[in-house]
């Protein structure tokens, strides 16, 4: 269950990450232009989401990874290189969700700058990417990413929810959200392909199982009128 702090001055959209705290962190494409082209676009960013936690995740050949990707729906990482990434976490990845033009994650702070220092390396590595594939120039994402700090349970809650649901705007995934294959959703109702990787506890162990816990997402209210809260 969250845990609220002792209440003191409100944290507002980008202060300083407080460690222990949540923090919904979004971006865009620079012009609302989409970011991802193809699958391997998306596997690519999933790829450096999950396995960038640990500010000393080094690998060598990523496009390795993401054809394994592609082909199997997995990553071919070993379980000591995941152990690895776990030991040193900066930043605790809670649930993602990727569309074309834009991302939502729901982050926990571990030191007061691992969310920080995450988003700044995923960010560059990703535009390097997308640029070289793409033979552009210039920014990729518009401007720094933003963040809302999480106050408390509910507001945890429904950041989920609304991140879960975020797809239902994109043609024919309206009312099988839980099928799209960017975002964190199955992994909640199903098992955790990310064990590790992905803690999902905080949220779950709220629910007695992955389906009452979809049940609710649909009964949350979140994405039914098209919001968009964050990304105005």
């Amino acid at each position: 269950m969250f845990k609220q702090r002792e209440p003191n001055e409100k944290q507002k959209r980008n202060s300083p990450p407080a460690p222990g705290e949540y923090y919904h962190v979004y971006n865009r494409g620079v012009l609302k232009r989409d970011i991802f082209l193809d699958t391997r676009d998306y596997a690519r960013f999933l790829f450096l989401l999950l396995f960038h936690q640990s500010p000393t995740t080094t690998f060598t050949n990523l496009n390795r990874e993401v054809s394994y990707f592609v082909k199997h729906q997995m990553f071919n990482i070993s379980n000591q290189d995941i152990k690895k990434i776990t030991e040193k976490k900066k930043v605790n990845l809670i649930a993602f969700t990727l569309m074309p033009n834009h991302f939502h994650l729901l982050l926990q702070e571990q030191d007061g700058t691992g969310i920080s220092k995450y988003l700044q390396r995923l960010g560059n590595a990703y535009a390097k990417y997308f640029n070289t594939k793409y033979r552009q120039n210039g920014h990729l994402f518009q401007g720094r990413y933003q963040s809302v700090h999480v106050d408390d349970n509910n507001q945890l809650l429904y950041t989920s929810a609304y991140l879960h649901k975020n797809c239902a705007e994109l043609k024919g995934w309206r009312g099988r959200e839980h099928l799209y294959p960017w975002s964190s959703y199955a992994d909640f109702i199903d098992n955790n392909r990310w064990t590790g990787l992905l803690k999902l506890e905080i949220i779950l162990e709220q629910f007695s199982g992955g389906e009452n816990y979809r049940r609710w997402v649909n009964e949350s209210g979140a994405k039914d009128k098209d919001e968009e809260l964050f990304l105005s």
